[in-house]
């Protein structure tokens, strides 16, 4: 039953995007039939007027304690969510919010807690190529990351993921990653906890201007070996 959704949106010196996003998101909710939405901005930080924008636009802020990371962003934002379903998406949009009809579909058909967007189970929705670069990057991490944890997914970074809210209370709380190999983190917990997800093909175009460095990228390869040693050790229980 779609009674209430949170759309957790992590953002870091966005002022420029955020409020068409925001636009967006709103007209989106207006057409829906949820019962009860919020919009929650969790700013990591930011040194532009992101918050500014946001609370123009009426929606709530969460702020983190300086920069902490998009982990530790996207926690926040899960923690305070009031929705008995749960969002989060990147602040460009690059799956437009409207894609939440399919992680919809997917959990109730499959009766799952988690639905996470991807850009690999269907290649022919990509509109927009990242630089091939990256996408060989991300490509290179996906299966070293599978083989490392043992996930089944083709594509766990894509920012676009859907949650059952006490799903998300139980998984996120257990998080101890802050960077971006939080998205493996929060997945190798929920099956872990026995949740079920499943993986739906979305529309995703890439947008200039990411905030992910190379540097950063290619830091993320050790977070699957942090995670499967976490698993080991009992540290998620």
């Amino acid at each position: 039953m779609r009674r209430s959704i949170s759309i957790i949106i992590p953002a870091y010196n966005e002022e420029n995007r955020l409020g068409a996003s925001l636009d967006k998101i709103r007209s989106y909710l207006a057409a829906s039939d949820w019962e009860f939405s919020e919009i929650l901005i969790v700013d990591d930080g930011s040194r532009d007027g992101t918050k500014e924008v946001a609370r123009k636009a009426g929606v709530r802020v969460l702020e983190n304690p300086g920069n902490r990371g998009k982990g530790y962003t996207v926690r926040h934002g899960m923690l305070e969510a009031r929705g008995d379903w749960v969002l989060y998406s990147d602040a460009d949009l690059s799956a437009p919010i409207e894609e939440l009809e399919k992680l919809w579909a997917a959990v109730e058909r499959e009766k799952a807690q988690v639905a996470i967007g991807s850009r690999a189970v269907d290649r022919s929705l990509v509109g927009v190529h990242q630089p091939r670069a990256r996408e060989m990057m991300g490509r290179f991490f996906n299966l070293m990351m599978r083989v490392v944890t043992g996930l089944p997914f083709r594509d766990t970074q894509c920012g676009f993921k859907l949650f059952e809210g006490k799903t998300a209370r139980e998984v996120f709380s257990r998080q101890q990653l802050e960077g971006f190999g939080f998205d493996v983190e929060v997945l190798f917990i929920a099956r872990q906890q026995r949740y079920k997800a499943v993986e739906v093909p979305v529309r995703w175009d890439n947008v200039e201007g990411t905030k992910v460095s190379l540097w950063l990228g290619a830091k993320a390869f050790v977070d699957p070996l942090k995670i499967r040693w976490n698993g080991v050790k009992g540290r998620y229980k």
